[in-house]
């Protein structure tokens, strides 16, 4: 029976078990598309799904940081790569180039070609096992990263889509916009959009009140007739995962 699904996972590579891949995607960077990955990734563990994290962001990894996961080694096995968990159950599985990198202050500065190198050994040698999401968090823009990420996974498994961050500011939904575009041109699915850095909740009275007095993110979503949320905890996106998983 082990040998026979070692056979069928060689045989699909190593995304054969798993059975929804979701990117995180903004054109801008700094608005929250890591904490919304982290988030996304404990809220799916916590209702009894398995989840992995691949982070793509290769100049700039923020996961080990935002599940405080350290400096593990990354271990080989004999389908490649055995990810980074962080817990016994093996619960959240995590792989990023923060892993590999002696220092953490260390700057990567890799041409086009090696990036897309080390994101295709990531999406192919990296051994997942059975998941029941796997979540690509994603540098800013629409260049090397996302094509290469977006071509490697066509080749081994459906992509479901996509969840695109944004904060209110005009200058992000901007980049935002373009973001949509890529989606279309690529044929990605858009799940929705999320809004973050709405409002700050008072800790003393509770009261929200708005960072930006005007949000230009409906108009994105009435262009697009994507859905939206201005809460992560709310955020639709976890009722259509847990609901699809």
């Amino acid at each position: 029976m082990g040998r026979n699904r070692h056979l069928n996972q060689k045989k699909g590579g190593n995304l054969a078990q798993v059975q929804h891949v979701v990117l995180i995607l903004s054109g801008k960077g700094g608005v929250g598309k890591s904490t919304l990955t982290t988030e996304l990734a404990l809220a799916l563990r916590h209702s009894g799904k398995k989840v992995g994290i691949l982070d793509v962001d290769l100049c700039g990894p923020s996961i080990p940081r935002m599940l405080s996961v350290g400096k593990p080694e990354v271990h080989q096995c004999d389908l490649g790569w055995v990810p980074v968990y962080t817990d016994a159950q093996k619960s959240l599985a995590l792989m990023s180039i923060g892993f590999l990198l002696e220092d953490p202050d260390e700057a990567v500065v890799w041409r086009g070609p090696k990036k897309t190198a080390l994101i295709g050994q990531f999406v192919s040698d990296v051994a997942w096992g059975e998941l029941d999401v796997l979540l690509v968090d994603t540098p800013p823009g629409t260049s090397d990263e996302h094509l290469a990420v977006l071509e490697n996974l066509k080749k081994q498994h459906k992509v479901d889509g996509a969840i695109l961050i944004t904060t209110p500011q005009a200058v992000s939904t901007g980049d935002v916009r373009r973001e949509i575009t890529f989606c279309k041109k690529t044929g990605l699915r858009i799940l929705g959009i999320v809004e973050n850095m709405s409002g700050f909740v008072c800790p003393h009275c509770s009261v929200s009140t708005p960072i930006c007095m005007d949000t230009h993110t409906p108009s994105v979503l009435v262009a697009n007739r994507s859905p939206v949320s201005f809460r992560l905890a709310s955020c639709a996106l976890f009722r259509w995962t847990q609901s699809s998983v």
